[in-house]
């Protein structure tokens, strides 16, 4: 039921009745899903679902990252064994860049778009302006999909042929738009030179970097713009509220921060990869790695929604790397921190020297102790097979970005 402040009484649920929930209902849902789904039923080998009660357990599954969908699907076509559901019984196959392919389900708002539209202000029977892509791809039928849900009518104006979505927008007058902040931008700008007034009250933005000097260029417009994280794959994961203080996460996910290349959580606050798992009954993602980067916002939001909150995207967490034409991999050095537990952060930099690659590995440490970095060159050399320097460093004196590989070889 939608109110005032909020979409439903789902955003403002007690977080230990939603987390109880959330666990019911992934177990109900795998015990479903995993006959009809063989790779979900080869991620869940030795995992007793009825196990499956809280976060610590949920790591006894492996991480399926977005990076490794592309050889999956190639392999068992077209959704990697991953969707229960016979692909005639959907509502739309889609395609994104690599190609990767992605299924839409019957049910409405079945992307989760309503609730981030509701955030940034749209309601019943306003008109949107809908500028993300309905070529093959999920972004225009997601944000569709929500505005259906609320109510609203749509404007399906997809990307390009800016003049046209000019003259479709002085006639129609949409007071809300969706789409990515620059292009909002351009269809601004070509209003001004043809002088004609933009109706925008509201504004859902994705896609790409929101600057806080576009944020101004549209507030000074009279917008009230809005970001939304969303991937191809899970739908709305995130989305910015009233209050301003990063993106609360979107109700049916559970959403994991985890040490980049590993499945490891970490502690709230630090940077780390996102993984999600989906409850969808068409499409259950178990662990999800997304490969963004984003740290959890301590406390609750102000606007009232008690879901968790991301600090936003903060970059990419695949760092894998070559090193004198050897790949190290982040896992490899999370490794090496789980062989010497009272470290902290560990950072491998990578560098040039005398015209060749030098790795030096710096570690947190309280103490140097006796032999410490004498054995953490030892077992930099055992993970990655190449020597590497090692330096101690004060505790905390990393920075908190997520990054495990630092590449600082110059750009030829």
């Amino acid at each position: 039921m939608v109110t005032n402040a909020h979409y439903d009484a789902g955003e403002t649920q007690d977080p230990a009745a939603r987390e109880a929930a959330l666990f019911a209902r992934l177990r109900s849902l795998l015990e479903s899903a995993q006959a009809g789904a063989p790779a979900l039923r080869q991620q869940l080998e030795g995992v007793a679902i009825d196990s499956l009660i809280d976060r610590a357990a949920l790591q006894q599954a492996p991480v399926i990252r977005k990076g490794d969908l592309l050889a999956l699907q190639a392999q068992n076509p077209p959704f990697a064994g991953l969707s229960p559901v016979k692909s005639g019984a959907l509502k739309r196959l889609l395609v994104s860049p690599g190609p990767i392919f992605d299924p839409e389900g019957r049910a409405e708002d079945w992307w989760g778009a309503a609730r981030a539209l509701f955030a940034a202000g749209m309601r019943k029977e306003d008109i949107v302006h809908n500028a993300f892509s309905y070529h093959l791809t999920p972004g225009g039928h997601m944000m569709e999909s929500g505005a259906h849900a609320l109510g609203c009518a749509v404007i399906p104006a997809g990307v390009g042929n800016t003049d046209q979505q000019v003259e479709a927008i002085t006639v129609l007058k949409p007071s809300g738009y969706i789409g990515t902040p620059d292009f909002l931008k351009i269809l601004l700008d070509r209003m001004v030179a043809t002088g004609a007034a933009s109706p925008f009250r509201h504004a859902l933005v994705s896609g790409a970097a929101f600057p806080a000097s576009l944020q101004q260029a549209l507030a000074s417009a009279g917008i009230d713009a809005y970001q939304a994280y969303a991937t191809a794959e899970l739908g709305v994961a995130a989305y910015e509220t009233s209050a301003r203080s990063g993106l609360v996460v979107n109700e049916g996910l559970i959403v994991e921060i985890v040490r980049p290349g590993t499945g490891e959580a970490i502690t709230d606050g630090e940077v780390g990869e996102v993984v999600v798992t989906r409850l969808s009954p068409e499409y259950p993602l178990l662990r999800f790695g997304t490969g963004d980067l984003s740290r959890v916002l301590p406390g609750l939001s102000t606007c009232g929604r008690t879901n968790m909150r991301l600090a936003g995207w903060m970059g990419r967490a695949d760092q894998r790397t070559k090193v004198k034409g050897m790949f190290v991999d982040p896992a490899q050095i999370a490794a090496i921190g789980r062989r010497f537990p009272g470290l902290g952060r560990l950072r491998l930099v990578v560098s040039r020297e005398a015209e060749q690659d030098v790795m030096s590995l710096k570690a947190e440490a309280g103490t140097a102790g006796d032999g410490l970095q004498a054995e953490l060159e030892a077992a930099l050399q055992a993970a990655t097979k190449m020597k590497g320097g090692v330096e101690i460093v004060a505790p905390g004196s990393l920075p908190n970005d997520g990054k495990v590989i630092a590449d600082e070889r110059p750009v030829e």
